[in-house]
């Protein structure tokens, strides 16, 4: 190897990714040995190549090389992967150049198992690794676990031979280019499984396909291809997880009595003669090969594609209801991100509600189009309708990440057999168990959460009883309508309770989630975000969704301007009704708070921590319920909610109720009214009542607010029970 052609191509390879756009994110690092390596990698594109020669010679320090398909030797290709540091499968020198180096530990190798791109995906056929390219199908190759081997063999043997003063090893010296034994690694052979997982995979024409076109009038069909996934890969943004697993440690493997003799026999034999643990070799030469195909794909990076594609492939029926695929999914990636022996993409480790309601980051709206582009599925009305064919049939190898991207999504992680297993008996399940585990997740959740943040941030003689606090649900007798009543700032769901204990005697069901940070202590108010808050309502949301036909959302003063950014986003919603909703604060804390917030800052910039102002006093109508100390850095969050909301009520379209008092000390009146006039709704009301205070939902004249929003919701459920032509159902069920 040229080491001034392996630095000038690492340092071109360098520049090269500061301007494509792929995130490299590397896990298990720590899983890197001592001693002499092989890295064995999945191979699904061309980048691997040089992608992971190059990230390890930045983690190690060492010169990687590997050991790349002969195909791939031809023209610029070849010398550009000569002078990285490849080594053709074809080249006669191979395995002894493998060994010497590894020996020596003057280098670490990179193997790819496979022995070729596999770009289906499919690897696994009845249970066992079956490797499919274009020619047919073959088991994956042994050769990085005999090199391993040959390598330990050969350590163990010089290690031996020294001790024994022996000449044989002056015989073996120049066959590895030794200048002494004491070149030889004393530590041991080790095999670490390495797997890539792109995401997302997208295969389309971009500027390199444009380019080798501009250079070459007719480009061969493998090529464009290559050219259209790859390309996109590098110019469109894709994450690439690195993942490092288990070292495979050889020497376990050398311990038969056969293999022992041989390594101990003071006789000469050469490099490539014939052994006579010959076949023990072959034998754990295939256990490390199982092992380490295991290990490799059971590292796969899942990712919202992995999740959608194998439930198509996984659903019984060629119909699924979208609000059915929407719930497979999300518990799907609830419970197996919850299972430690899976690995899961960062886009699958933060909250997944937006599957469930508004789709606001694109991962469902964007598989589908890819099925629906490629012609494995389609659109009817609230279904999906699945061509099964186009899931099962054979692509040309060399086309399927282009014509079959949803098979190959699917393919990647069909060797996960507990995600499979999970991921069946969720297609087995009606709607309605689907429907009943999300309430009860939700549910549970908002309780676990409130117990946990109460015994976290308790404050005796300050943190009101746990029954102020904790969310509540209140069944009704009809499933037709279903109301979530979100409570106000610095207050808890005992504020709206009566309100929803008389909606609850007209039959309604009724939940009252509790906004983070709330009814616990200002503490933990402190630390929270508005969009925290916007999760409550939406779990709040979920809850009533999956228990009842329709949604009614509502709330007060903040739980007002949340249940408005809800209905904003939510466009199958019933109705939604807001009370005393602040569009603009007239209290002395919203005032105080930015001048607060600077003196803050500044007192953190001078580390004059005990200077900092943190609270204001409160002085509310309901002692009993909210706190009496409010945080400069809710109020600032408040505002945050507020200007967020503004531009947004246009969007909504469903019925609405706005309810005001005239002489609010705490919200703008003319801000309730700027509300109504924004709302994009046809059907909308506005209520004012001659009241002098901010708490309307309780105390005296109360009963007539509750009465009015009663009414409200009565109406609504007139609309929602009028009698809808639905089409019949094709043959066979919906899932």
């Amino acid at each position: 190897m040229n080491p001034f052609a392996y630095k000038t191509t690492s340092l071109a390879i360098r520049t090269l990714s500061n301007f494509v756009k792929a995130r490299v994110n590397l896990h298990g690092t720590e899983n890197i040995p001592e001693g002499a390596k092989i890295f064995v990698v999945n191979h699904f594109t061309r980048l691997e190549t040089f992608l992971v020669p190059y990230y390890l010679d930045n983690l190690l320090k060492q010169p990687i090389w590997s050991l790349a398909s002969a195909e791939f030797f031809g023209g610029a290709l070849g010398r550009f992967l000569e002078s990285l540091g490849a080594v053709s499968t074809e080249d006669p020198h191979r395995d002894r150049l493998i060994v010497k180096s590894l020996l020596t530990n003057e280098a670490s190798w990179v193997i790819f198992p496979e022995g070729r791109m596999v770009k289906n995906k499919k690897i696994v056929e009845k249970g066992r690794y079956i490797v499919s390219y274009a020619g047919g199908k073959h088991p994956p190759h042994t050769g990085a676990a005999h090199l391993a081997l040959r390598t330990e063999f050969y350590r163990q043997r010089f290690l031996w031979l020294s001790q024994q003063a022996s000449s044989e090893i002056e015989r073996l010296r120049p066959l590895f280019s030794l200048e002494a034994p004491l070149e030889v690694n004393s530590m041991g052979t080790f095999i670490v499984p390495v797997n890539l997982t792109y995401y997302p995979l997208r295969a389309k024409l971009n500027v390199l396909n444009k380019f080798a076109k501009w250079l070459v009038e007719d480009l061969p069909e493998m090529l464009t291809e290559e050219l259209m996934t790859e390309g996109s890969m590098l110019t469109a943004g894709v994450d690439i997880d690195i993942r490092f697993g288990a070292p495979i440690e050889i020497a376990p493997y050398l311990q038969t009595r056969a293999i022992a003799r041989d390594i101990r026999n003071p006789e000469t034999f050469g490099f490539d003669d014939p052994l006579p643990c010959l076949h023990c070799m072959r034998k754990a030469a295939l256990k490390i090969m199982q092992r380490y195909m295991q290990a490799i794909y059971d590292m796969t990076t899942i990712n919202h594609d992995h999740i959608f594609a194998s439930l198509f492939k996984h659903t019984p029926s060629n119909r699924i209801r979208l609000d059915n695929l929407r719930r497979r999914a999300f518990l799907a990636i609830h419970k197996g991100s919850t299972q430690p022996q899976l690995h899961v993409h960062s886009s699958l480790e933060s909250n997944q509600n937006h599957l469930l309601i508004d789709d606001r980051f694109g991962k469902l709206s964007d598989f589908l189009s890819i099925a629906a582009e490629t012609g494995v599925a389609g659109r009817e009305g609230p279904f999906i309708v699945l061509d099964r064919s186009k899931l099962r049939t054979i692509f040309d190898f060399n086309r399927a990440r282009v014509d079959n991207p949803v098979a190959v999504m699917a393919n990647e992680v069909e060797p996960l057999k507990e995600l499979q297993r999970m991921i069946s008996r969720l297609c087995w399940q009606p709607g309605l168990l689907l429907r009943r585990q999300l309430a009860d997740h939700f549910k549970k959740k908002a309780e676990q959460e409130f117990e946990e943040d109460y015994r976290q941030y308790y404050i005796p003689n300050e943190s009101k009883p746990k029954h102020i606090g904790r969310p509540v649900l209140i069944r009704g007798r009809s499933r037709k309508i279903g109301i979530v009543l979100c409570h106000g700032y610095m207050a808890a769901p005992a504020e709206v309770r009566t309100l929803a204990e008389y909606l609850g005697r007209k039959g309604y069901w009724v939940y009252l989630p509790r906004l983070k940070g709330h009814g616990t202590s200002p503490e933990d108010l402190a630390g929270r975000s508005y969009k925290e808050w916007i999760c409550s309502v939406e779990e709040g949301y979920l809850v009533i969704r999956n228990l009842c036909r329709h949604v009614v959302v509502g709330g007060f003063s903040t739980g007002a301007a949340l249940a408005l950014e809800l209905a904003s986003r939510i466009e199958d919603l019933a109705g939604v009704f807001a009370i005393a909703t602040p569009l603009r604060l007239q209290d002395a804390a919203s005032r105080l708070a930015p001048v607060v917030d600077t003196w803050n800052r500044l007192m953190h910039r001078v580390r004059w921590e005990d200077a900092k102002k943190e609270f204001v006093v409160n002085n509310p109508e309901n002692t009993d319920i909210n706190y009496l100390r409010n945080p400069i850095a809710g109020v600032r969050e408040l505002e945050r909610l507020m200007d967020m909301l503004e531009p947004r009520l246009g969007d909504v379209k469903m019925p609405a109720l706005v309810v005001q008092s005239k002489e609010d000390p705490v919200v703008n009146p003319k801000g309730s009214e700027r509300i109504f006039n924004l709302l994009g709704s046809v059907d909308k009301q506005y209520m004012a009542f001659n009241y002098k205070r901010h708490g309307i939902l309780l105390g005296e004249g109360s009963q007539r607010v509750h009465r009015v929003i009663g009414e409200f919701i009565a109406q609504l459920l007139l609309k929602n029970t009028v009698p809808v032509q639905v089409p019949a159902l094709q043959a066979g069920k919906e899932a």
